[in-house]
């Protein structure tokens, strides 16, 4: 059974380390906000210039005012900041933040991460995806597995136009979560009742599973 879109952002949540800077993009990654662990202190940022995001709002106490890059209605912590998208880009381009989850069109078995445009559509610009990638220490991707058409996501070489080359570290799917190594993509999860074969057969890649071996087929 495949993880529902908040399971996804749970396990990503996973992911945070006590006294990180991290950025969540636009989609499914904007739900981690919900899903800080226990004890553990992070700082969310978000490129259009606020650092120190909060949850969502509840319903009846949001403020129009004030978004995030995915002009959704958010929350800032006490003690948190706002400034304009020039200083705010200033960080992550300085190397300041320690993890970006971000979403997908593509990721690459080699790293590759497509996640602006498709060609022939009309888009306002590339965003801070380019700049994230760039400047981040840490690049994990949440996403569908595969496409609206059934086509994989996450295929051997992108087709698309590239956001970052060999920039992704860690994938999570609605089926698994899948570690980009020097040897290929690692199959390091799944979700229950989903076999490593079913993840073979859905992905566009070589699959590496338990013992480094990759499953008969492939």
């Amino acid at each position: 059974m495949a993880w529902t879109r908040d399971e996804m952002a749970a396990i990503a949540a996973r992911e945070l380390r006590d006294g990180d800077y991290v950025n969540l993009g636009i989609g499914i990654p904007t739900l981690v906000a919900n899903h800080i662990p226990d004890g553990v202190e992070v700082t969310l940022h978000s490129e259009n210039g606020i650092l120190g995001l909060g949850p969502f709002p509840y319903e009846g106490e949001e403020d129009a005012d004030t978004i995030n890059a995915g002009k959704q209605t958010v929350t800032i912590n006490p003690g948190g900041s706002v400034f304009d998208s020039a200083a705010s880009f200033a960080m992550i381009r300085g190397g300041h933040l320690d993890l970006a989850l971000l979403g997908a069109l593509q990721v690459g078995a080699n790293g590759d991460l497509a996640n602006w445009t498709v060609p022939g559509a009309l888009v306002k610009g590339m965003g801070g995806a380019m700049d994230l990638v760039a400047g981040t220490r840490r690049i994990v991707v949440i996403t569908d597995h595969v496409a609206k058409d059934r086509t994989p996501k996450i295929v051997e070489r992108c087709t698309l136009p590239l956001t970052g080359a060999g920039v992704v570290d860690r994938v999570i799917t609605d089926l698994a979560v899948l570690d980009v190594t020097a040897d290929g993509l690692r199959l390091a999860e799944t979700a229950p009742g989903v076999t490593a074969e079913e993840i073979r057969q859905k992905t566009g890649a070589r699959v590496i599973t338990a013992g480094g071996h990759a499953p008969r087929g492939r």
